[in-house]
C-alpha cells in the first residue's frame, strides 16, 4: 500500500523500523511534499469542487500518483499511515495551535508521537515527528523537556507527559507553537477539516500558503510574497504569474491535474488580496 509513497520519496523496498529510518523518512518527506492549501484555495474561488479529503489512504494514493499532499492533516496523516505500516509505534495526538492568549481551543493540528525507539541520547524512546508544520523542525525531537537546536533554529518542548506536550517554535517561525493533549480520531480530523476548509470563515480559505523546511532553513510563498528564513534569507514579491508559478514548483508544488486558467485566476486574486494587506500595514 505504501510502496508508491516510498518511491515518491526515492526509496525502493521497505526499510526497517529504526531510529535511522525515522530520521531519513522525516527528511525525505519534508524535501518532497510541501505543506500547502492549494486544493482548498482552488475550491474557495470556485475553480474546482471540494478540497482534497484528509483520509490518509486517499492522500497516499494522491501522493503516489505525483500529486500534492496538503496541509497538516494530510501530511501527518499520510506520514502516520506509512510509519505504522512499516512497523513503527505511532500515536496520533490532538493539536491546538498556540496563539497570543494561549491554545486555540479547537482541533487545528494533527500531532504525532513515536514510541519504542530508544537511543543513547533518548533512552525513553519517545519522539515527536511532524511533517505538517510547514516551517517546523527538521529532525525528530526527543520527547523530553528542553531546548533543541537545529541549523540555527531553537525549539522547546515543555509540559511533557504521558498524553501530550507543548511545542514552542523558534522566534523566526511562522507560528508560536502547539499544545498537544490526548488522542484523536479520524472522524474528529475530518470534522475539523470541513470547518477549516469551508468558505467564508475557514482559516485556510483566504490565502495561499506553501512552505517547505529544508536542511538549512524554510521557504514560504504566502499569497504572492516569497520569503526564506535561515541560510540565504530573502523576501520578494511575485507579481508576474510565470515567476509565481515557477517559484511554487521550486518549493515542490505539483500542478498535475490543475488547469492553467485556474492558477491564473488564483494568482490574480492573491495579488489583489496582498495589495489590500499592504494598505493595512
Amino acid at each position: 500500500m505504501i510502496d508508491g509513497y516510498l518511491r515518491r520519496l526515492g526509496i525502493e523496498g521497505r526499510p526497517e523500523a529504526t531510529y535511522e529510518t525515522l530520521v531519513d523518512l522525516h527528511h525525505r518527506h519534508l524535501d518532497t511534499l510541501p505543506y500547502e492549501n492549494l486544493s482548498i484555495m482552488l475550491a474557495a474561488i470556485g475553480a474546482t469542487g471540494m478540497p482534497d479529503a484528509v483520509d490518509p489512504a486517499e492522500t497516499l494514493e494522491r501522493v503516489a500518483a505525483g500529486r500534492n499532499a496538503g496541509y497538516c492533516f494530510h501530511n501527518n496523516g499520510v506520514f502516520s499511515l506509512a510509519l505504522a505500516e512499516l512497523g513503527f509505534d505511532v500515536v496520533r495526538r490532538t493539536g491546538q495551535m498556540l496563539e497570543a492568549t494561549g491554545a486555540s481551543g479547537t482541533l487545528d493540528h494533527l500531532a504525532l508521537e513515536i514510541r519504542g525507539l530508544p537511543t543513547a541520547a533518548n533512552p525513553g524512546g519517545r519522539w515527536v515527528v511532524d511533517v505538517g508544520y510547514g516551517d517546523g523542525f527538521r529532525d525528530p525531537l526527543p520527547l523530553v523537556e528542553g531546548h533543541f537546536r537545529q541549523s540555527g533554529f531553537v525549539y522547546r518542548l515543555a509540559r511533557v507527559g504521558e498524553s501530550g506536550w507543548t511545542f514552542h517554535h523558534d522566534p523566526h517561525g511562522s507560528f508560536n507553537g502547539s499544545f498537544v493533549r490526548g488522542s484523536v480520531t479520524q472522524e474528529e480530523i475530518e470534522t475539523s477539516h470541513v470547518r477549516l476548509s469551508t468558505p467564508p470563515d475557514g482559516d485556510f480559505t483566504r490565502k495561499l500558503v506553501v512552505q517547505r523546511r529544508d536542511a538549512s532553513g524554510a521557504e514560504t510563498i504566502r499569497s504572492i510574497r516569497h520569503a526564506r528564513s535561515g541560510e540565504g534569507a530573502f523576501e520578494r514579491e511575485l507579481r508576474d504569474f510565470e515567476q509565481w508559478r515557477t517559484a511554487l514548483a521550486g518549493i515542490g508544488l505539483s500542478f498535475q491535474g490543475i488547469e492553467d486558467d485556474a492558477l491564473r485566476e488564483l494568482h490574480k486574486r492573491q495579488a489583489a488580496e496582498y495589495d489590500e494587506w499592504l494598505l493595512t500595514r
